[in-house]
């Protein structure tokens, strides 16, 4: 808590529990909250709710009183970034945000018309401006007034994007700087991106936009396996300011300031043999210099300690080919414990954090997907499958205390993290949001 409270004080917009960056106030998932529904509907504990006007994925962000999220209008072929005020649900602006730029061999009527659309990644704010980054390579930042601010295009600047499906790692704040992981193949894949593409790390001023630097990332992996949609993760290690990023087969710090990489753990793919083992998952901060980090595909979890001179260590595995594996959710770590959603096993487990013992684990209900990442809150854990419905499930225990059937648009496809501001629950599906309070 002490370091959120600093981290408050250098950025006196945001107010405690602004959910700013995608895994929240803490980085992991996890909130302070108390008195949250427990059992709710479309229409029971509704506080309000908002029509998109489109589809995505991304996770509401809140920061100066406002929520803020991408949806991609599929009829009107737009890029949309919405302003609602978080209090009463009214939409204060909406942008058509896209440039239009169209990726080699790529059209946007294609991507927005399927279900990996190009409004995956989530915004981040200061509280004083808000950074919305879409998956045709688009960062646009606007006030809160919605005024633009600045414009990139990643693609248009940096070389065409180099992935199987559509790129959508979300931006990381962090002390007035915006940071953007493209860890992605050094060839052509379906028309896009060319031979020889590298991987690298962005840093830009938040507030004017100027680039500060890029740094190339270096990896020995191969074809998929280079690929990571993983943000990155803001931390302290040993005491020092990192950002921590898992992919291309490794889990690596960087200095905020440079973008050099000043440790390196890996690899979860021996001998890189597995060609086609894409990156989810965000790296999960946990106690003690430590790091769990999901290798994808039923593939184990690994908690990774850092040492003081900056080598690192295997702490545990869980048990291959086992329950407690992750290919897409971001692992939560709450009141001391991971929790971890298998969307390949259909289970729920919470672990220890130091020796990587199975506390308990619970099968998850229906035949529907989980992909969105877990909620810590309450004494609670609350995630959606892609029907919409919200699990909400006792942390001590793993007892299920209520399925949420949310859709009313026979969601298929939703899969954004829930968030918790003000006591109150923020549950984003394809096309709507809601407010859910007691």
């Amino acid at each position: 808590m002490y370091k959120f409270l600093l981290f408050l004080a250098m950025s006196s917009s945001l107010v405690a529990g602004d959910w700013f960056n995608w895994r929240g106030p803490n980085q992991n998932g996890a909130a302070e909250a108390t008195n949250l529904a427990v059992k709710f509907s479309p229409t029971e504990k509704v506080e309000w709710t908002v029509d998109l006007k489109g589809t995505g994925a991304s996770t509401p962000i809140v920061g100066g009183g406002r929520i803020f999220l991408t949806s991609a209008n599929h009829e009107a072929k737009k890029l949309l970034a919405i302003c609602i005020d978080e209090k009463t649900g009214k939409v204060l602006w909406t942008k058509d945000a896209g440039s239009g730029y169209k990726p080699n061999g790529d059209g946007t009527e294609t991507q927005l018309g399927s279900r990996t659309t190009y409004a995956s990644p989530s915004a981040v704010t200061d509280g004083k401006q808000v950074v919305f980054f879409f998956g045709n390579g688009d960062l646009i930042s606007y006030d809160l007034d919605g005024n633009e601010k600045w414009r990139h295009n990643i693609q248009k600047e940096h070389g065409d994007f180099s992935f199987q499906w559509t790129f959508s790692a979300t931006p990381t704040y962090f002390n007035g700087k915006l940071y953007l992981a493209v860890l992605q193949r050094d060839e052509v894949v379906h028309g896009r991106g060319k031979d020889g593409n590298e991987s690298f790390i962005l840093a830009y001023d938040f507030t004017s936009g100027k680039q500060l630097w890029k740094h190339v990332r270096e990896t020995t992996a191969k074809k998929e396996s280079r690929e990571s949609f993983g943000t990155i993760i803001p931390a302290k290690v040993h005491g020092v300011d990192t950002l921590v990023i898992a992919g291309g087969d490794f889990l690596t710090g960087h200095d905020p300031e440079t973008g050099k990489e000043n440790w390196r753990w890996g690899t979860w793919n021996k001998n890189h043999r597995e060609q086609w083992w894409r990156i989810v998952p965000s790296p999960t901060p946990g106690p003690d210099n430590t790091f769990l980090v999901c290798a994808p595909k039923k593939a184990p979890v690994y908690a990774i300690q850092v040492n003081k001179d900056n080598t690192t260590k295997l702490l545990w595995q869980s048990e291959d080919r086992g329950k407690v594996t992750s290919d897409v959710p971001t692992p939560l770590y709450y009141q001391d414990h991971y929790y971890v959603v298998s969307d390949v096993r259909r289970s729920f487990s919470k672990v220890d954090p130091k020796t990587g013992k199975v506390l308990w684990t619970v099968a998850t209900p229906g035949l529907s997907k989980y992909r969105s990442s877990p909620l810590g809150a309450d004494g609670k854990i609350y995630f959606m499958n892609h029907a919409a419905e919200v699990m909400v499930y006792d942390a001590a225990s793993g007892k299920l205390l209520a399925n949420n059937a949310m859709s009313v648009d026979d969601d298929t496809y939703s899969r954004a993290s829930i968030i918790t501001l003000n006591n109150k629950l923020y549950i984003r599906t394809e096309r709507k949001l809601y407010c859910i309070s007691n």
